[in-house]
């Protein structure tokens, strides 16, 4: 009997930007409240806050020659570097970000022609039969990416498969928006390949939902909130009260759905790799996600955490974890053969989802 055909994980990359910004790099800003009115903080106190909620002490922006396209080739040559393999016998790039190439100075997109072309040139792949192309999809996108080259590689349509998640959120963000000092610049990526001959090192499982309905705008567009702005500029805008709430209802239920659909228990997850967007709330999600199963606590070293000094790079969070991790950097955690992790993001969509993978 012919053997089922699973996905794994062959080779990660990832490229951390050299320029650090710390929090008190935000003291000289001026920030205010979405109707236009002074806060009536000062700002030490607003980044006290800050950190108190989010546990973010720094971040990490591109250079202002870098664009999302150029760290993301850095980030995929260093997973087929790690790999070993000629990058001519890849099947697809899936590349995962949600605002293309915005140039230093500026926050206007650019996605004509996509990433995932511009990466492919980069890379030098002359292929033609390997497609490349971006799937926009919140923050969740490279967990997406993957579940999707799963799909294919599960349908015989592939074989190998290079899943990208970059992004340059330092680029639209509006500077006087408390929000601004979440977000960061980075890009991971990952090569899965299929496999017949293991039950280990593959994908067992995933989930998606999107709630657009009801929730569709609690990541969006706006202009700035300093109403004397006039240039019609639009920035990343977020409803954080809301979205907190969401996620913890929602993201850990779809983790649940995918435990179960890959008949794993929670007790033998080894470590959840979710998406690094608030400290406190990723925190409460796993806590939620323990109470779903009648547990008081999870262990302590089940969530490892890149937050603070990483900042939220959106789509590049999962996959840079994940490359830290495997390349024996992220000091404390480790993942050995046969260890069972669940990956899981939420964003923009709102879209939520989970892979449970066993190394």
């Amino acid at each position: 009997m012919k053997k089922e055909v699973k996905a794994a994980f062959i080779a990660t990359g990832s490229y951390i930007p050299e320029t650090t910004i710390k929090n008190d790099a935000f003291l000289s800003h001026r920030f205010f409240e979405k109707d236009g009115s002074a806060i009536g903080k000062d700002n030490a106190t607003i980044i006290r806050k800050f950190k108190e909620i989010t546990g973010i002490e720094e971040r990490r922006y591109v250079r202002p020659d870098q664009t999302a396209s150029t760290i993301g080739y850095l980030a995929a040559k260093d997973a087929l570097d790690s790999s070993g393999l000629d990058k001519e016998t890849l099947d697809h790039i899936i590349v995962a970000h949600n605002f293309g190439d915005v140039q230093y100075g500026s926050n206007r997109v650019d996605l004509v022609p996509s990433l995932a072309s511009r990466i492919k040139a980069m890379l030098g792949i002359r292929n033609p039969d390997c497609v490349a192309y971006d799937i926009a999809f919140g923050c969740p996108g490279w967990v997406e990416g993957v579940i999707q080259a799963s799909f294919y590689i599960r349908a015989g349509a592939a074989k190998r498969c290079l899943v990208i998640g970059t992004e340059t959120l330092s680029r639209i963000v509006d500077p006087h928006d408390r929000d601004t000092m979440l977000y960061s610049d980075g890009a991971g990526a990952a090569v899965i390949e299929s496999t017949e001959d293991r039950e280990e090192g593959v994908i067992l499982a995933h989930k998606t939902q999107t709630h657009a309905v009801d929730y569709a705008e609690l990541l969006n567009m706006g202009p700035s909130y300093d109403p004397s702005e006039k240039n019609r500029e639009i920035f990343i805008k977020m409803n954080g009260r809301k979205l907190y709430e969401f996620a913890l209802t929602h993201v850990p239920l779809v983790i649940k759905a995918a435990l179960e659909s890959a008949k794993v228990a929670l007790a033998d997850i080894k470590k959840v790799l979710i998406h690094q967007a608030n400290d406190k709330m990723d925190a409460a999600i796993l806590q939620r996600l323990f109470q779903l199963y009648g547990l008081d606590k999870s262990p302590a070293d089940l969530m490892p955490m890149t937050i603070s000094w990483l900042g939220n790079s959106s789509v590049a969070t999962v996959p840079t974890l994940l490359d830290l991790i495997q390349k024996g950097r992220l000091k404390g955690h480790d993942l050995n053969k046969g260890d069972k992790v669940v990956m899981a993001s939420v964003g923009a969509g709102m879209n939520i989802n989970a892979v449970i993978y066993q190394f």
